[in-house]
């Protein structure tokens, strides 16, 4: 199938970015990509969406559609959670940390919000390219939900560990 004129553009463009030796680096040791060779992550980066955000400016809400998985270029994001009248923060992120991940499985409401501590530099990957790749590249997306399944996994196992009858016991 020939490519469009706009497509062709798009992907000069994308070939010619110096930053793609700068994003393939990071991507290599993001734990969703592992398995993931030079070539596959190649093609996979050509369709993420980079965008900045300006120190604390949000990323997402908690409450909002999940529609996207986040993978932090450069900066740092902290994510929180409101509790009662007070504002949590859970977890603090930086280069080469991803979160939103669950977006990719389905578009429930986020269980926290997201916000840049400084200016950060974000590769965005949205449901609906993961959607895509699900159908079209089995190379890819065979390896991503495995990726998937594991990190699943360890939730779960953290979780059943935080509330094992054992270390009720052990109290």
């Amino acid at each position: 199938m020939p490519c469009s004129g706009t497509m062709m553009k798009k992907l000069f463009e994308w070939a010619i970015d110096k930053g793609n030796d700068e994003r393939l680096s990071l991507l290599q040791k993001v734990s969703l990509f592992k398995g993931l060779s030079n070539k596959l992550l190649l093609k996979l980066m050509v369709d993420l969406v980079e965008k900045e955000y300006r120190q604390g400016e949000l990323i997402f809400a908690e409450g909002d559609t999940g529609k996207a998985l986040y993978i932090i270029l450069n900066g740092s994001v902290e994510i929180g959670k409101r509790c009662g009248n007070e504002d949590r923060i859970l977890a603090t992120l930086s280069t080469g940390s991803f979160f939103g991940e669950l977006a990719l499985i389905d578009q429930v409401p986020r269980f926290a919000s997201a916000t840049a501590r400084e200016t950060t530099t974000l590769l965005i990957m949205y449901k609906s390219y993961f959607d895509d790749l699900i159908r079209a590249d089995t190379a890819i997306s065979s390896r991503l939900l495995l990726n998937l399944v594991e990190l699943l996994a360890t939730y779960v196992r953290k979780n059943h560990a935080a509330y094992s009858c054992d270390r009720d016991e052990k109290s």
